[in-house]
Order: C-alpha cells, then structure tokens, then sequence
C-alpha cells in the first residue's frame, strides 16, 4: 500500500468549503432584515390590539442578535461536549426552523395574515431561535477551519470564512431585490396610536413579500445542514475525547503521512492538561481575545451594514438598494484582498492599515453627511470605511479568534470572545439610530457627525490596541500558542 507523503488539498477544501457554508448562512441571516423590515414594520403597524411603535419594531429587527448571545455563549459548551461537527448541524437545524417560522410565525397557532401582539412574540422567538444559529456558526465555524487547516495557509483558509459571511449578505441583497421586483416598499405614515397608512402600490410587500425574504434562507440552511453531515470532526477534538487513531486518519488524509504523526504529538502534548482553566494562561490571553471582538464591532461597521438601504436613502439617493448592492460589491472585492495577503504580510499590519482606512472614512463621513453638494463625498467615504474593515477587522478578527487560543482553553475563550462581540454588535445596532438622530437644537446635524466621529475615534483606539498588545501568529502553529502565552504569564 502506497503511502499518502502529501495530503489532499482537494479534501482539505472539500470540507472547508462545506464550513464555510456556515458563514454564509451568518452572513444571509444578519442581513435578510435589512430587505424585509419595512414590510415588516407596515404589517404590524396594522394590529389593532397594540401600538407597534419605533422601539418595538428597533427590537424586533435587532431580536436576533439576543440569540446570537445566547449561541455564541452556548458554543464553548456545545463544541467541547459534543464536537465541532455535531454543534454545526445544530446550527443548521435552527437556522432552517427559524427561515420557515420567520416566513409563517402563524402556523398552527393564529389566523394567517392577521397581526397581533402575540404573533409579534412568536416571530421574534423564530428569529432568535435563528439568532442561536448564528451565534453556534459565528464561533464554532472559524474554529473548526482553524482546527483543520495546516498552519501555513490557515490564515487563508479562516479568511474564507469572514468572505463567506459578505458573500452571504451580498447575496441576501440580490434576492431581496429580486423578490421585489417591480413592488414597491411601503412608505409607512402613522396615522394616531401607530396605525399604519400604506400607500395601497405597496400592499403585496406588507403582506407577503417579507415572508419571501425570510422563508428563502430555509434553502442555503437545509444544504448546510445536509453537507455537515459528510465532513469529519478536527483531529484536535478527536485527541481531546481519546479518539487518537481517527485524529491521525484524518491529518494524514489532510497533511500526508510524514506530517501527521508529528502533528499529533504536538496535539497530544498540549492536551496532557485536559483540566486547565480558563485563566491558565494569564488574564491577557482572554482579554486581547475579548477586545479583538469588541472592536471589531465598536468600529460602527455593522450600523452600516443593517441600514445601508436607510443610509443611502437619506443622502437623497433613488435606487438605495442599488447602492446597498454595489457597496456589497465593493466589501467582496477588499475580503479578498484579505484572504490572499494575511500569510504574507501577517495579521497584525492588515488590523492596523484598516483601523486607519476606518478612521479616514469615518470622519470623512463625518464632516460631509448632510452638506450641500457633499453626497458624492460621504459615499465615496463610506465606501472608504467599509473596504476598509473587509480586508483588515472582518476577516482577521476571526483568524485570530480561532488561532490564538491554547488548545486547553480554546472552546471556553473562543465562546468568551464570541459573546462579547455579539453584545457590543447589539449595543452598537441599537444606539446607532438614537445617535445618528440627536439634535442640539432642531435641524441641526450634530448626531450625524457625532456618531461618525465617534467610530473614527474608536478606529484609531483600535490600531494603538493591536500594535501594542497583539502578538503575530501567522506561520504559527495552533500549539505553539501554549508557549505564546505561558512565556507572557
């Protein structure tokens, strides 16, 4: 019998790819909302057993990130207890109940097409329930890619992941738009205690075109789920539930044969210590894991993915959704400017060289929203700010979360960080709109300026952050970072 001396690429991208699904599903969910919320506020603005205000329809578009919390909270346990594979299918299973659910929050319960208060529970439970996916899949598919990948292109390989997520929202805005044809959204008008007053041209996309948009997420969610099934667990969880020959099986199918023993003592002596907690390592372990997260949601990026279509309305353009797409276009384009730099130029000068690109768009956002014969400027910045993040805190933030942790520790830090980001995403969805609305005095554009400056201003924090406490690991090992941190403890 010939010896496998190589590996297969092939099979490496086989599964990866299958992973990486998952993002796409993340990417997908976090923006399906940003098509179908006017359609949404309008069908609810019609109940008459309750006042579906501004802060409810706030909540109910931002429901999903309460379970995003949740799952991302639930992974560490999840991932360790039952595996990355298992814990992935999971994340599938509930991003397709929550697509079909979402479409139909009346099945079995309530007459179709009628809005109540209690129907309006009903669907923010469906789209947390899909928020728990996206939390499982936002922690546990980076790392699953990274455990998987050698060390050499997994960098790359983990950067797939950050491009499937813009491709999936990329894709979310192409059929939304696709889904409203030729309809129009609603232009909602209250009309006393927030019944709606909807232009009648905009009746089919009140009553049945959000239902589309969500229900067309039940397609990528049932292949995922389907495909997952097919890819194997990573050898390091396999060493870790003393499974050692399956763990070597799958890194000589991976890495060849010569490698794979070699990477097994490696794992198998970093995982001598199952028992270690999460402070094994030193406080600064977890809290550059947690910044890195919080950052990469403190820059405001996500403000303008969610209201991209709100954003380029109110800078007086006619086809917003048109605009939202090309942006979309444009994030594509610089992630993949991640995906093949981060293993030559490292982690650490790709964080750093877009917290300056954010921060030069931000304020440039900043001192030209609103202005007069400034539309092309504030546009031209926002596109700044936004390939800016793609090719730096998208995709690297997610590299370094499923890479920099010990083996030891990993599962529990990575669920830590991974909640931290999902809650100041949270903080940051639900403050931008009261910000970026405050007046000084009426008329005026001060939360206009304010809220951008104010991303600038984080943007640079971040760069001084990143140069000053977070180590390069590209061309490291998974297990190397053992010794990273036990030299800094």
């Amino acid at each position: 019998m010939t010896q496998n001396l190589k590996g297969s690429k092939t099979y490496l991208f086989s599964i990866v790819m299958v992973a990486v699904l998952g993002g796409l599903l993340f990417g997908y969910d976090t923006a399906v909302i940003s098509g179908a919320e006017k359609g949404l506020q309008a069908f609810f603005m019609e109940a008459h057993d309750f006042n579906y205000s501004n802060s409810w329809h706030g909540f109910t578009s931002a429901s999903a990130l309460i379970g995003c919390i949740i799952g991302s909270g639930l992974s560490g346990f999840l991932a360790t207890r039952f595996g990355r594979k298992n814990s992935l299918i999971l994340a599938g299973t509930l991003f397709f109940i929550s697509a079909l659910g979402s479409m139909e929050p009346e099945f079995l319960f309530f007459k179709y097409g009628e809005p109540k208060i209690s129907l309006l529970v009903v669907f923010n439970i469906y789209r947390i329930i899909g928020g728990i996916g996206v939390g499982l899949a936002s922690a546990i598919c980076p790392m699953y890619i990274g455990e998987v990948a050698p060390s050499n292109i997994r960098g790359m390989l983990v950067s797939c992941n950050q491009f499937a997520i813009i491709f999936g929202q990329l894709v979310v805005y192409f059929v939304n738009f696709y889904i409203l044809g030729d309809h129009i959204q609603p232009l909602v008008e209250e009309m006393g205690r927030g019944i709606a007053a909807i232009n009648p041209a905009a009746q089919w996309t009140v009553t049945t075109g959000w239902r589309y948009m969500f229900g067309s997420e039940a397609v990528p969610a049932g292949l995922f789920t389907l495909l997952i099934c097919f890819v194997p667990e990573t050898p390091r969880y396999l060493v870790s539930v003393g499974r050692d020959k399956k763990a070597l099986a799958i890194l000589t199918r991976i890495n060849g044969s010569l490698k794979a023993t070699r990477i097994l003592n490696d794992i198998k002596t970093t995982m001598t210590e199952k028992t270690e907690h999460l402070m094994t390592y030193g406080a600064l372990c977890i809290f550059v894991g947690i910044m890195l997260s919080v950052f990469q949601q403190a820059v405001g990026i996500n403000a303008v993915l969610y209201y991209a279509p709100r954003i380029f309305a109110d800078m007086g353009s006619d086809s917003p959704m048109v605009v939202t797409v090309i942006m979309g276009i444009v994030n594509i384009t610089f992630t993949l400017v991640a995906i093949f730099t981060v293993e030559k130029l490292g982690r650490k000068p790709l964080l750093i060289c877009g917290s300056i690109g954010m921060a030069i768009g931000a304020f440039g956002v900043a001192v030209s929203f609103g202005q007069p014969g400034m539309a092309l400027v504030t546009m031209i910045s926002i596109m700044i700010y936004s390939a800016s993040f793609m090719f730096s805190w998208g995709p690297i933030t997610w590299v370094l979360i499923a890479e920099i942790f010990p083996n030891t520790i990993r599962g529990a830090a990575v669920a830590i960080a991974v909640a931290f980001q999902w809650i100041s995403n949270f903080i940051v969805s639900s403050s931008f709109v009261p910000m970026f609305n405050m007046h000084l005095q009426p008329g005026d554009d001060f939360g206009h300026w304010f809220t951008y400056g104010l991303y600038g201003i984080i943007c640079v924090i971040a760069a001084i952050f990143v140069w000053r406490l977070v180590p390069e690991t590209k061309g490291k090992t998974l297990e190397d970072m053992t010794e990273l941190w036990g030299r800094k403890h």
